[in-house]
């Protein structure tokens, strides 16, 4: 094989759709998933290629040292995409604890088992950990982060994930490890936890349920559809300069008041009911704590030094999301009760 690559939280949302687009883009690669299959992981997003024969998945925590480095070992990794984290502000709020230990402390984990393994062979390997634009803090009304911009998270998830970063780059400074680390706006599409704002709001419309909106829904944020991110990552994994960073973005912005009433509009419309009757269901409540006003990203680096620029119209694609999730109300059901365990046991059982 070309490149063994070892994709960490693969059976979740972007996780799952970088998983695909390997497996199927480069059949000499060979593809191992490593997933823990907590909440938000779910196997069935991958059915599609679960047969392919350059991949693989392997159940597994990222904090737990000695099976990390004895797959490493193992299976000879080339190239590590560590996407592993919990991800939902608002968990990070009720349980801390646990966004440090599979953030931070997963993520050391694999860098040491990386450096270990790695040890005098450094060459034509790369650990690239996929990050976040929230480790920035908040913008006032103008401006937009860089790969300069200075860390300023504000919630125990942004902390988390800035505390990753910093670990990533100390590995490369003190060990020599080859890494490279992408920060990246919010992301929208298909398999998307339901937890999330875009999922949420179609969830609750079509069962007629509130639109929790937190405050006046000012906050800003700058949407890219997750396939264009996966390009992303492709190319950097590919081209891009190993001990450095890249800011991904899709350059628009929206305020989440003015999304959720996008996402009403285009419901109405798949639904077939009155223009508003969606509308009607916005419900504005308590705004959580430390919530960051604004998001923006500057992705002229990575535009600058590759051919990577975003490809879809918002609204469009965000239509097309908007009638995968109407179409796949049991993928839905599946990830929210539990019956994706069942899936595990009856594809994985013995292997």
């Amino acid at each position: 094989m070309d490149k063994i690559i070892l994709i960490t939280g693969g059976a979740g949302f972007i996780g799952s759709h970088v998983v695909r687009h390997f497996v199927k883009k480069y059949p000499d690669y060979r593809v191992i998933n490593f997933d823990k299959l907590t909440y938000a992981g779910y196997l069935g997003n991958l059915s599609d290629i679960e047969s392919a024969p350059n991949y693989t998945f392997i159940k597994g925590d990222i904090c737990d040292a000695e099976h990390v480095e004895r797959l490493l070992s193992a299976e000879a990794i080339t190239h590590i995409l560590h996407l592993a984290a919990e991800s939902h502000v608002d968990r990070s709020i009720l349980d801390p604890i646990g966004f440090v230990r599979t953030n931070v402390l997963g993520t050391a984990t694999l860098l040491n088992a990386a450096k270990d393994v790695w040890k005098g062979q450094m060459e034509g390997k790369l650990f690239y950990h996929v990050s976040t634009d929230e480790v920035f803090g908040s913008l006032g009304t103008h401006g937009s982060f860089s790969e300069t911009t200075a860390y300023d998270p504000h919630s125990p998830y942004s902390a988390s994930k800035a505390s990753s970063d910093h670990f990533v780059r100390a590995y490369h400074d003190t060990y020599g490890l080859p890494i490279l680390i992408s920060n990246c706006s919010n992301n929208y599409g298909t398999h998307q936890f339901p937890e999330k704002l875009i999922p949420l709001i179609i969830r609750n419309i079509r069962d007629k349920k509130p639109l929790p909106v937190y405050g006046k829904g000012e906050n800003v944020r700058d949407w890219l559809w997750v396939n264009d991110h996966v390009r992303a990552i492709d190319i950097l994994l590919h081209e891009g300069k190993a001990g450095f960073t890249y800011c991904i973005g899709g350059n628009n912005e929206w305020k989440n008041i003015d999304l959720v009433r996008l996402l009403c509009s285009i419901m109405d419309g798949e639904l077939n009911q009155p223009e508003g009757a969606a509308a009607s269901l916005i419900t504005f409540v308590t705004d959580r704590p430390g919530h960051d006003m604004r998001y923006a990203i500057d992705a002229t680096k990575i535009m600058a030094e590759t051919d990577w620029k975003p490809t879809q119209d918002f609204r469009m694609a965000l239509t097309d999301t908007v009638r995968w999730y109407l179409a796949n109300p049991q993928w839905i059901e599946a990830v929210t009760s539990g019956e994706y365990q069942h899936y595990y046991e009856r594809q994985y059982a013995g292997r």
